[in-house]
């Protein structure tokens, strides 16, 4: 199979969508610093490039997040024929295990909430090279994380109030607030 890659701006001008035509992984993996990639073999090689700073990857895409010297111009390219050739030989993303449904836990509310974001905001986060994961709800209030792309957005606020919490108020009238946890 000949392996396509192409890219995509993000809402957060940091990062860059690198899109692949093959699966790359079932969920998603974040890789925020150097040190938090010593299980990825991929991730690893990426951050060897003094100008990556951050590695999130899910479905078929990589997004890469540049540090403030660099400029896209300049290093697309090198990343696009990195990462062509890093599926092609099939880098790991991550060490195997056996890949499960969501396990959704707490009250019927709390359940209900996650579904709604697994549903209905992940793919939309994913889209913008991003991932959000639930954290809790404790009176009226859902806290959940962005990584990827969303990490430092600045878009993610309007996304987290506008979208994230109008949909969560529609759908689950005790939803009162919806905040993002700092990374």
């Amino acid at each position: 199979m000949t392996i396509n890659v192409y890219t995509e701006q993000t809402p957060n001008p940091a990062t860059m969508k690198f899109m692949v035509n093959k699966l790359l992984i079932n969920g998603s993996e974040d890789f925020a610093t150097k040190e938090s990639a010593e299980h990825s073999p991929f991730a690893k090689e990426l951050f060897k490039f003094n100008f990556v700073n951050g590695v999130f990857f899910a479905s078929n895409f990589v997004t890469i997040t540049k540090t403030e010297d660099a400029e896209w111009p300049d290093i697309e390219p090198i990343l696009k024929e990195f990462v062509k050739g890093a599926v092609e030989s099939e880098y790991k993303i991550k060490e195997a295990t056996a890949e499960e449904a969501p396990a959704f836990e707490g009250s019927d509310l709390e359940v209900k909430i996650q579904q709604i974001l697994h549903d209905y905001v992940r793919p939309a986060v994913e889209q913008d090279g991003g991932a959000i994961s639930y954290k809790s709800f404790e009176e009226g209030v859902v806290t959940v994380e962005l990584r990827g792309s969303c990490s430092g957005c600045p878009s993610s606020t309007i996304t987290l109030k506008s979208g994230i919490q109008n949909l969560l108020q529609r759908m689950v009238p005790e939803v009162k607030e919806v905040v993002s946890n700092a990374l």
